[in-house]
């Protein structure tokens, strides 16, 4: 009895050594992956969801989905002191918009629990709509909600990119961008000097066009440029 209560207090003290040195390394995992987090460079991203009735995002499932898993990985990979802003536009209407997100990334909202959220919400957008939660709108206002967004939240401070799931086809009073003359209107200066990019996810999705999404993609990369961000990225799949 005496040697199997031994036995036992021996295998008991070498399970809680093994517990003790895997709590360790997992707590220094955590903390080297905090460390490396704090060591990038804080940075700003502005998400654009285009609840428009001509965007597939608001009624193709796996469309959403590829869109989700895209921008989700962006967010994985932002450092500490990073910030995530939501937005849904359509309409100009505010009351049709009043959708917002808004997250910074910090050790107790850490990126992957951030992307973890934006994938659920982008991913979801069909599920949304068909509930009614959000009501897909008669006309696509990409320059007026971009104008909102330099005057509200703006590039100062880190670097900033507007990522918008769109498919790029402003319809408003400022142009009808389906009609193949059209073309966006100059910006009223430099509204995104200092933004390092901009990026349109889905342009040109759903016309059936590869010769549309080229002009869409020309249209947004001029603009883009005079509006004063560093880049631009128009994809219509990837």
């Amino acid at each position: 009895m005496k040697l199997f209560l031994a036995a036992t207090t021996v295998f008991g003290l070498i399970g809680g050594g093994t517990l003790a040195v895997q709590q360790m390394q997992r707590a220094d995992i955590i903390q080297a992956s905090l460390a490396d987090e704090a060591a990038i460079a804080p940075r700003r991203i502005i998400i654009g969801l285009d609840i428009s009735k001509s965007n597939p995002l608001i009624d193709n499932a796996a469309f959403a989905d590829k869109v989700a898993v895209r921008i989700s990985n962006i967010v994985k990979g932002l450092g500490m002191a990073s910030e995530v802003h939501v937005r849904t536009f359509g309409s100009y209407d505010a009351t049709s918009n009043n959708f917002y997100y808004d997250a910074q990334i910090s050790s107790r909202n850490r990126p992957e629990v951030v992307a973890a959220e934006i994938h659920k919400l982008i991913a979801g957008t069909p599920m949304l709509v068909r509930s009614g939660k959000w009501v897909p709108q008669d006309y696509t206002n990409i320059l007026a909600f971009l104008d909102n967004v330099s005057q509200s939240i703006g590039c100062a401070g880190m670097p900033t990119t507007v990522i918008l799931a769109s498919d790029g086809i402003e319809d408003s009073e400022y142009v009808r961008l389906q009609r193949d003359n059209a073309h966006l209107p100059a910006p009223s200066g430099h509204p995104f000097r200092g933004c390092a990019e901009m990026q349109i996810l889905g342009i040109g999705q759903g016309t059936g066009s590869p010769s549309t999404t080229i002009r869409l993609r020309n249209e947004w990369t001029r603009w883009a440029a005079s509006a004063g961000f560093g880049h631009f990225l128009g994809l219509n799949d990837w």
